[in-house]
């Protein structure tokens, strides 16, 4: 059983790993493929004026702004399941995991990055700024990636797949061939949407503990503050509907 998470906007910085090259990624295969966008990247932040890339990052701090206009190629990397740091990573809590916890984890977890695609938990990234739906002149990244990488991904998962994205990532890895198991989180009647993240990080959390296996054992499991309310099965889709109770 494989996972799927979204990445987050928010980072942290520095790291102590390896400078961006191929080695750093899954499917080096298709590092080329990667390596176009990072480029045509590169190219566009250092075309643009500061207030154009302050608008393009989404930013307001200058200074922050100024950080990531300097070029990504020659900053330190850290594993990306540790380099993000929004409501999911704070919920996962990955640096208090066990080791075999981590390990699962490292292992088992895809994150779709809006500039590097589809990486390992354990792939070794700087820190970058692209923010979520921000385009690059004369391409659709989410389609490019989708185009170049699902092969190697339909072949990667397997038969199931534990899908925690939101769904703007679909549009970079649409799941057709393995089963899926998606989540929807309801709190007092109503569906969660923002700190739904916080629960997919909790649900991973306590996969990882657990060292979930596929979903016969993932059904079994008590989730803390998680009650099952509903299944609905479409094709080859479990949507499962989660109770709030914490």
């Amino acid at each position: 059983m494989k996972i799927l998470l979204a990445p987050a906007e928010t980072k942290n910085s520095g790291g102590n790993q390896a400078v961006y090259g191929k080695n750093n990624f899954c499917f080096p295969q298709l590092f080329e493929k990667r390596d176009a966008i990072v480029q045509m990247y590169e190219a566009h932040v250092k075309h643009l004026d500061p207030k154009a890339l302050s608008a393009w990052f989404g930013l307001k701090n200058d200074k922050e702004v100024q950080k990531y206009a300097h070029t990504l190629l020659d900053k330190p990397g850290m594993k990306a399941i540790q380099r993000y740091n929004g409501v999911a990573f704070d919920a996962l809590e990955y640096d208090n995991l066990t080791t075999k916890a981590q390990a699962y984890i490292d292992k088992n977890v895809v994150l779709f990055s809006n500039l590097f695609g589809p990486i390992l938990a354990c792939d070794i990234i700087p820190d970058y700024k692209y923010k979520q739906g921000a385009k690059l002149p004369n391409i659709s990244v989410e389609r490019y990636y989708c185009e170049n990488f699902t092969d190697a991904l339909d072949n990667f998962l397997g038969e199931e797949v534990l899908d925690l994205r939101a769904g703007f990532y679909e549009k970079f890895y649409k799941v057709k061939h393995a089963n899926v198991l998606t989540f929807k989180f309801i709190k007092e009647g109503k569906v969660v949407s923002h700190w739904a993240k916080h629960y997919r990080g909790r649900v991973l959390n306590a996969v990882a503990k657990h060292n979930i296996q596929n979903f016969s054992e993932f059904m079994q499991m008590q989730i803390e503050g998680l009650q099952l309310l509903e299944i609905q099965e479409k094709k080859n889709n479990k949507l499962l509907i989660l109770n709030i109770v914490d």
